[in-house]
């Protein structure tokens, strides 16, 4: 933005940030060409992912000898100021490439708590400030269909997990049976993995001619999300919805049989105690 649209203000201008009202101070100061301003052509809603490293990027143009801080808004911890760090907390830090107008906040693994309003600010009188919002969101894996999945043998394991939260960048989605990570080149063979990304990231496990052995847990774990797990059962014969079926029926009937024997039971004792 030219030097010359910054001037010329002399009163608070009200920038919205995710639906909230920030204000930032920007003053007349005649031909004062060298007084400092924001650019405001900057992401100012930043969303990220538990443990995804944020960024927010602050530029300050015709600083001067003026220095740039960045302040926590709920509780105005300052957190760096110029190329110094001023909390304990090491995931903060401030990143300037030399003789660059960027004064870059980055925040490693970052947690639900550190969401907030962040400023940046310049130590002019009055100061000026720039508020950033930061949004952290626990991305979460689920696998489509049952919790337990049964196969009959010779079939194929199909497996979809879709993570549906955060920013683009998901990164990788890794696949474990038990504690062995599950790889196309798996000395098993018959392994097929595929990873898209739509409107979600999508990664799809298929597992031909199904084994016995290959029962067990499943698990997708995203680089950068919570991870998901399903139980799959391969079995002989039987068609698993008939088994799931003929175990029901058999537990009813258990059901049923206790139900009688209680009321004949205390059918027996009432008549023993009228007499």
């Amino acid at each position: 933005m030219p030097a010359t649209s910054q001037k010329g203000l002399a009163q608070h201008q009200q920038q919205q940030v995710s639906g909230g009202e920030f204000t930032v101070e920007e003053l007349n100061h005649g031909n004062d060409s060298s007084y400092p301003f924001f650019d405001f052509n900057v992401p100012r809603n930043v969303t990220t992912a538990v443990g995804q490293t944020a960024f927010l990027h602050c530029r300050v143009e015709q600083l001067g000898d003026k220095a740039v801080s960045w302040i926590r808004k709920r509780d105005l911890h300052i957190l760096t100021a110029a190329i110094y760090t001023y909390t304990s907390d090491a995931r903060f830090q401030v990143v300037r490439p030399e003789r660059s107008e960027n004064w870059t906040l980055q925040i490693k693994f970052p947690q639900l708590r550190d969401a907030g309003i962040y400023e940046c600010q310049v130590n002019t009188e009055p100061k000026l400030s720039l508020a950033f919002r930061l949004n952290v969101i626990e991305a979460k894996a689920r696998i489509l269909g049952p919790a337990d999945l049964y196969v009959k043998t010779g079939s194929t394991i199909s497996l979809s997990c879709v993570i549906s939260q955060g920013p683009h960048d998901l990164g990788t989605v890794f696949w474990y049976h038990g504690p062995t990570i599950v790889d196309y080149d798996s000395p098993r063979g018959g392994v097929k993995i595929e990873t898209e990304w739509t409107d979600a990231l999508t990664s799809r496990l298929r597992i031909t001619n199904a084994r016995i052995t290959d029962s067990g847990n499943y698990t997708c774990i995203p680089t950068i999300a919570a991870p998901a797990s399903v139980m799959v059962h391969v079995i002989n014969g039987e068609h698993p919805a008939a088994m799931q079926h003929g175990n029901k029926n058999h537990s009813n009937g258990l059901l049923n049989n206790l139900s009688l024997l209680f009321v004949h039971s205390f059918t027996v004792f009432l008549i023993k105690w009228l007499r």
